[in-house]
C-alpha cells in the first residue's frame, strides 16, 4: 500500500480480555506531533482494512504504541487482537488529530478527559515536554467502569515520575485522576458527576473552572463527548473550530 508503511510487531500486551496494546517498529519517515493519530490495520484479502488509532507512544520514541479494546465481531479488531510479535502491520504515512495544545487559547491549566482508549492519545502528551512549558498543571482524568480498565496506571503514576528528561516537570505538574463506574473505588463515578458535583476539583486541589485559566481536551465515546462538551459549553467555554482557537479540543475521529 503506497499510502503505508509496513510495520513489524515486537510486542503485545493484553490487559484484560477487552483491552490489549500492540507495540510496532517505526518507520524513520513518520513525523507526528504528540497527541495526534495515523490510520492503523492489517491487510485482508490483499486490500487495507485501516482505522485511526492514536500514538500512545511519544513523538521521540524509536516505536509506536496503540492500545486498542476487542470488539468479537468488529471488522479489523476480530482480527487485530490475535497478532503476534513478528507480524505485519499497516500505518498509514500522514498523521493528523485535533488533541494539539496549541489549537488551545494560551491558559494555565490543562484538563485531558478521557474514557476507554480514549487514554491513548494523552499517553502521548503526558510525555511531550512542551506541555510542561506551556501549563502549570496538567490534569489527567480516565474514566472507565472496572479498576482492571485502568491501565498504564503504573506508567502514569511511577515510571514517568523518573524519567530521565522531564521526571522533575511531572512530579511537579502532572496530576492523575482516575475513575471508576462499577464498582466501589475512591474515585467512584462518572467523569461528568464527578465534575458537577464538585467533587473532581476539589479532590486534586484545583480551584472553580474559568475561562481564563483553564483548558480542556476531550476524548472517549460520543456520549460522553456530547455530555462534558454541554458541561463545558454551559459554563462558558468554547470549542475551537478550524483557525478560532478557543478553550477546548475535541477528538472525534474514533466514534463517527
Amino acid at each position: 500500500m503506497a499510502q503505508a508503511h509496513t510495520e513489524t510487531v515486537i510486542g503485545v500486551h493484553h490487559w484484560s480480555e477487552k483491552l490489549f496494546t500492540i507495540r510496532t517498529t517505526r518507520d524513520p519517515a513518520l513525523r507526528f506531533r504528540n497527541g495526534e493519530f495515523v490510520m492503523m490495520g492489517l491487510e485482508v484479502d490483499g486490500k487495507p482494512l485501516l482505522r485511526a488509532y492514536s500514538m500512545v507512544s511519544a513523538n521521540y520514541e524509536d516505536y509506536l504504541e496503540f492500545y486498542s479494546i476487542k470488539v468479537q465481531d468488529g471488522p479489523l479488531t476480530s482480527r487485530l487482537q490475535y497478532v503476534e510479535v513478528g507480524d505485519k502491520l499497516l500505518v498509514s504515512k500522514k498523521p493528523t488529530g485535533t488533541l494539539l495544545w496549541d489549537r488551545l487559547r494560551p491558559g494555565k491549566h490543562l484538563y485531558m478527559l478521557s474514557t476507554g482508549t480514549g487514554l491513548a492519545p494523552f499517553l502521548s502528551i503526558i510525555k511531550d515536554p512542551d506541555i510542561y512549558d506551556h501549563f502549570s498543571k496538567v490534569i489527567l482524568v480516565h474514566g472507565c467502569r472496572y479498576k482492571n480498565e485502568l491501565t498504564y496506571k503504573k506508567l502514569i503514576t511511577r515510571k514517568l515520575i523518573d524519567h530521565e528528561f522531564i521526571g522533575d516537570r511531572v512530579r511537579e505538574k502532572l496530576i492523575y485522576y482516575p475513575a471508576v463506574t462499577r464498582e466501589p473505588f475512591e474515585n467512584y463515578g462518572r467523569i461528568t458527576t464527578l465534575m458537577e458535583s464538585g467533587k473532581l476539583l476539589k479532590d486534586i486541589g484545583m480551584p472553580e473552572l474559568n475561562r481564563e485559566d483553564d483548558r480542556f481536551m476531550l476524548c472517549g465515546s460520543k456520549g460522553m463527548l456530547q455530555s462534558l462538551g454541554a458541561i463545558l459549553k454551559e459554563r462558558g467555554f468554547a470549542e475551537t473550530r478550524k483557525s478560532d482557537f478557543r478553550e477546548y479540543v475535541i477528538e472525534r475521529a474514533f466514534v463517527n
